[in-house]
């Protein structure tokens, strides 16, 4: 027990411990993601898929925002980052699996809601797997994150349901949508995670140019861009590793013929030099041989 002392270095009794507390500021921007998406919940059983997919992407805003405001402002904890990875299975995992089973998955039976599970599953184990693995390079992710994979079911969901397609075509590809999106998560898929952004830095006025462009095109056909630019972001993963793998098969022949000569060169030259040797002794022996 620690004791408490005045100056003089005399007792005064034991010491009150301090308390314990929370950073108020980046739980309030995790909060807000949770109150996002559980709002979306309550407006797709209402019909309300449009705002059910606009509360997803402000869920995933505050999700990016949490993070960077707590390593901003010094305000890291470990209580702060279990409760982001809850909120994260919430808002998208059950969100966005339950918003799309009331739109269409639900009309499937058992496959409906199974491929809906499936996501929810994949989404727990993608996090457990992200807070429990050491990381060596921080600019990829293994796996999709579970935000982009929320944010693909959304604006798929908005993009049919804002033009008005309906039919079994729909239902199977959306099914295929779910599970593709689950199995991404819980892949070893490399996805760039924009963590080497810098954004105190400065960038070229071209590339502020094409930023204010991206918004003008969101803004013209939200559902439609947004979409765009997840299914992008969901294929670049497999198109990087593809290219990946082709860079390496190419290259491999030439690897394999370079260490086929080195190891052509480690077994001629221990027998060029032991026939050397043979030829040396012949020419020391001969001399005596004379004599």
């Amino acid at each position: 027990m620690q004791v408490k002392r005045n100056k003089k270095g005399q007792d005064t009794g034991p010491k009150r411990p301090g308390r314990r507390g929370i950073y108020i500021l980046p739980n309030l921007f995790t909060t807000a993601g949770l109150f996002f998406g559980f709002f979306a919940i309550i407006q797709a059983t209402k019909g309300r898929f449009e705002l059910a997919a606009m509360a997803i992407f402000i869920a995933m805003l505050m999700d990016g925002l949490d993070g960077r405001i707590a390593r901003m402002t010094n305000t890291t904890s470990d209580f702060g980052a279990e409760y982001d990875s809850l909120v994260d299975v919430i808002a998208f995992g059950l969100t966005p699996a339950l918003v799309i089973y009331e739109w269409v998955l639900g009309g499937m039976g058992k496959l409906g809601w199974l491929a809906a599970f499936i996501y929810v599953a994949a989404t727990a184990l993608r996090l457990a797997r992200f807070n429990t693995q050491k990381v060596a390079d921080k600019r990829y992710f293994q796996g999709l994150p579970s935000p982009a994979a929320a944010a693909l079911l959304a604006a798929w969901v908005w993009m049919m349901h804002e033009y008005g397609f309906q039919g079994s075509a729909v239902n199977t590809v959306s099914w295929l949508v779910t599970v593709a999106a689950a199995a991404a998560m819980v892949s070893n898929v490399r996805y760039h995670s924009f963590k080497d952004l810098d954004l105190k830095g400065k960038i070229p006025f071209v590339k502020l140019l094409v930023m204010v462009l991206a918004f003008v095109l969101i803004a013209l056909d939200p559902p439609r861009m947004l979409f765009l630019i997840f299914f992008g972001y969901f294929v670049s993963g497999f198109l990087q590793g593809f290219l990946l793998k082709r860079r390496k098969d190419r290259h491999r022949p030439e690897l394999q013929e370079e260490i086929r000569e080195e190891s052509i060169d480690e077994k001629v030259t221990p027998m060029t030099s032991s026939k050397a040797g043979e030829k040396w002794g012949q020419q020391v022996k001969e001399p005596k041989a004379q004599s």
